[in-house]
């Protein structure tokens, strides 16, 4: 596929904007921008686990929406444009209680008022424990 980013990006730049919201209160961080895929991950301890020791699937939804907003934010003009989440749907498939989960945000349909982003989480053992869809309205300024 080819580059779907409005511009370069850099991993300095999208880390940074994590500091002052939630991604940074789970310490989400991003790791890879690819031609067609945001990568990032998350650690699985007491900011996210649940209470039974397992990891939240709360925060599995939020590592997605924050892969997907911020990638419908890459592929779009943000000085033209804003990307709003509107719906996001998880299957939580297995469970992690230690170590990180890595999510790989890839887009299923980038429309001019709507995109749709799909995000697979894995733990350290590189087992799938959740698919999550995220819909965006791209909305003007």
């Amino acid at each position: 596929m080819k580059n779907i980013w409005f511009e370069k990006y850099e991993l300095d730049m999208l880390n940074g904007m994590r500091n002052a919201n939630m991604a940074g209160h789970l310490g989400i961080e991003f790791l890879e921008i690819g031609d067609d895929y945001l990568k990032a991950r998350m650690p699985v301890d007491e900011r996210t686990k649940q209470a039974f020791g397992i990891l939240h699937g709360g925060a599995s939804c939020v590592l997605s929406e924050t892969l997907g907003s911020v990638s419908a934010w890459m592929a779009i003009d943000p000085t033209k444009h804003r990307a709003v989440g509107i719906e996001i749907n998880a299957n939580h498939l297995r469970s992690a209680s230690e170590g990180f989960v890595t999510g790989i945000c890839k887009p299923i349909r980038i429309g001019r008022s709507l995109h749709v982003w799909n995000t697979e989480i894995f733990g350290d053992n590189d087992k799938m424990t959740c698919t999550s869809r995220l819909t965006v309205s791209i909305q003007p300024k």
